[in-house]
């Protein structure tokens, strides 16, 4: 009988540190929102399904934050104003409470509950400037149903399953009581307290591995050197200073091994690497730590390998040793493909269908190449699932359940892989790189990320230079007082992943300036603490405000697949962005239906994107027609349906509009992606045109974004590079 192909998932769980140093609250609410829906349901699948397995990988910041949460300690103001009865708040709480107990997938979280489906439209279908307007349509009663929907919206399938009277909740939709929500708090904090203990039973039961992350999730490589990411990224500009601390990459590593000892009773086997980065120097770290595996992403094995992956990837699944074949950390690198087929693309499928697919995509593998031994999922273990129906449950106890019972497939953990597969194939030197492009893109060589580097450089100097407590801290002591380890604490902090990704303008948020405001606090605590004064540049944001809606410009050419669904991460990475959300008006209902809009191009096709608050297959009608126009020395447009995946640009005369003759492709199903013809159109290299977009609803316009004027798109032409290595 040939030995079997293991299938490993890691789940990663993660937020960022949303602790306010010196206030102690909670500036947003994600950890308990998704420790209610995502934590324990995660466990909780692989609890209740035969043959399951996985690993957990957790980051010890997270640990601190469910911690507080689940003793009650934590306040944040989605919590406060949650708990507050209606008839006690002001003016501003109510506006609050319109404003963002609304934050939850259309689809899958509010839609399919016809109560807070009718919220919605009574706040104005989540148009955020309406709210102020509509705030005095609610009731005391709407308010209360309102509190009660967004946290049972955001607590997990399992959690309701495992506590009937969550289900009985949601089977009375309405009209709940001041006992209603309060026995729904109290549910949560049941769910909260019982998120670490079920981790822990499940790793001792053989049914889950745990493993873990650096104290407050940075990027080691840069913490080992920012200089490193010219490696991968040759012509990026780097911070003014400098950063070289390989010893603050061993602390965030000890003292994360040593958080997770005190959370769980035992010392982890491996680690998963923040955003999986990697080079020889922090692996080194890794390794001295005792760690036995660590894993990272294909795009790095690629670079790393002398012929990279080859015809048959066979290369990628495979355990490999880091420098010793025998003694070596072991390492494991995840299936691009697969990953991001659980990431974006199953929740718009049949669970069977997606299920089906998935298995038998292993199964080639194994058929493929009988020598491959392991396959690595790895993908984040919360960010997906609000996307699914009921959470994922009924995909991921299908999906363990077909694997374990598919001859030839076997689920394990990464330390049961190493015991069953002793040989290793021996890796010398890594390339350094992280998930993402497999450089670090994303979290160094912009200004605003080399701008946050050069605070956060500075003020580690300060702490050094006025506190030789601090300094032997951070150079590996043990021998500090209280102030001198609440300095380190912020230091390390303020070297979490998370504020780099937002700084920059490869990705946005409307909590971006939160997470500005959070990383600069933290290098505030450590000049409050040493008892100097903060410099001014501190109180300057470092996110710059934008045009209204303008995210960026594109940083390379695209050429995306026209499917109507985002299959990869890296699909659009590269493209300009508005976010429509900042570019509609009150005056119609159905501008809340649009969210977010890309373009790109390559040497023969426009490209955009357009991302709509829910799937748009599911909110536009049969009769719906959505129109790209394109400004330039003429207006053209391109009349998009439901039922069609091509037409003709038209483009607009002294006597209406004619067809060109050239005919775009498009598809709508969760997204919108439509290709125009370069030719069609004939921008001129380093120039711009403009866009906009109208929804016509029973023959009359319904919507347009931006309402006031058009969005000026840059086009730089077909020699576009990666000047500024936005990813």
């Amino acid at each position: 009988m040939s030995d079997p192909l293991y299938i490993t998932f890691l789940w990663h769980m993660h937020q960022p540190y949303y602790r306010d140093p010196v206030r102690g609250d909670y500036v947003l609410p994600w950890t308990y929102l998704h420790g209610v829906k995502d934590y324990f349901d995660m466990a909780a699948v692989v609890d209740e399904t035969p043959g399951a397995k996985a690993v957990f990988n957790l980051v010890p910041s997270l640990l601190e934050q469910l911690a507080d949460y689940a003793a009650g300690t934590a306040v944040d103001p989605f919590l406060v104003r949650g708990a507050m009865a209606p008839a006690d708040m002001g003016e501003d709480d109510r506006l609050f409470v319109l404003e963002n107990f609304f934050s939850a997938n259309r689809q899958r979280m509010i839609e399919p509950y016809p109560r807070y489906l009718e919220l919605l439209y009574l706040a104005g279908d989540g148009a955020g400037e309406r709210h102020a307007e509509r705030v005095r349509h609610f009731r005391d009663q709407d308010l209360l149903d309102l509190q009660v929907w967004f946290f049972l919206a955001w607590t997990g399938e399992a959690a309701r399953r495992r506590f009937p009277d969550l289900q009985e909740l949601v089977r009375k939709g309405k009209n709940f009581t001041p006992a209603d929500k309060a026995l729904l708090f109290e549910r949560h904090r049941e769910i909260l307290e019982g998120i670490v203990p079920l981790y822990r039973r499940l790793h001792g039961e053989g049914k889950a591995e745990l493993a873990v992350s650096p104290y407050f999730h940075p990027i080691l490589p840069l913490l080992c050197d920012t200089k490193v990411a010219q490696v991968a990224m040759p012509r990026a500009s780097l911070p003014a200073i400098r950063f070289r601390h390989p010893e603050d990459a061993r602390g965030q590593v000890e003292t994360g091994i040593a958080r997770f000892r005190e959370a769980f009773g035992f010392v982890p086997a491996g680690m998963w690497p923040s955003e999986g980065s990697v080079s020889d120097e922090a692996l080194d770290v890794i390794a001295a730590s005792g760690l036995a595996w660590a894993a990272s992403d294909e795009g790095v094995l690629v670079r790393s390998l002398p012929d990279g992956l080859g015809a048959v990837r066979e290369a990628l699944y495979q355990p490999y040793a880091f420098r010793d074949a025998n003694k070596g950390l072991a390492l494991f690198f995840r299936d691009h493909a697969l990953s991001d087929l659980i990431g974006f693309t199953y929740s718009q499928w049949d669970a069977e269908r997606a299920v089906g697919d998935f298995v038998g995509k292993l199964r080639d593998i194994a058929v493929r190449a009988p020598g491959n031994r392991v396959v690595s999922v790895i993908l984040d273990g919360e960010n997906a699932w609000e996307y699914y129906p009921d959470n994922g449950y009924h995909l991921l106890g299908m999906l363990y359940t077909a694997i374990a019972e598919t001859p030839g497939l076997e689920l394990a953990t990464f330390s049961e892989v190493l015991a069953r597969v002793p040989e290793r194939r021996t890796l010398s030197h890594v390339h350094p790189g992280s998930w993402i492009n497999a450089d670090y893109g994303v979290w160094v060589g912009h200004p605003e990320e080399n701008l946050a580097w050069d605070h956060l450089a500075r003020a580690r100097e300060a702490a050094v230079e006025r506190s030789p407590q601090v300094a032997a801290l951070l150079a590996g002591g043990s021998d500090g007082d209280e102030t001198a380890r609440a300095i380190c604490t912020s230091l390390y902090a303020a070297e979490g992943s998370d504020w780099f990704w937002w700084f920059g303008d490869d990705h946005f948020s409307p909590h971006s300036d939160r997470f500005d405001e959070l990383f600069r606090r933290y290098l505030m605590d450590v000049y409050r603490l040493l008892g100097v004064d903060t410099p001014r540049e501190l109180y300057e944001p470092i996110k710059k405000k934008s045009p209204a809606g303008f995210v960026r410009e594109p940083a390379a050419l695209i050429t995306p697949v026209i499917n109507g669904l985002v299959t990869d991460y890296f699909e659009w990475l590269a493209a300009g962005v508005y976010d429509l959300t900042r570019q509609s008006s009150a005056m119609h209902a159905a501008e809340s239906l649009l969210h977010s809009f890309f373009y790109g191009f390559d040497r023969k096709n426009l490209y955009f994107r357009i991302d709509g608050v829910t799937a748009l297959d599911k909110t536009l009608r049969d009769d719906d027609r959505l129109c790209l126009h394109l400004l330039l020395d003429r207006e053209y447009h391109v009349t998009m349906s439901l039922d069609a995946e091509e037409g003709q640009l038209q483009v607009k005369g002294e006597r209406g509009w004619r067809d060109t003759g050239r005919l775009c492709r498009w598809k709508i199903v969760r997204v919108c992606e439509v290709a125009v013809p370069l030719e069609a159109v004939n921008p001129e290299p380093g120039g711009s045109l403009f866009a906009y977009l109208t929804l016509t609803r029973g023959g009359e316009e319904a919507g347009r974004w931006p309402m006031d004027a058009p969005m000026l798109l840059s086009y730089a032409g077909p020699d576009l590079e990666l000047e500024n290595w936005l990813i």
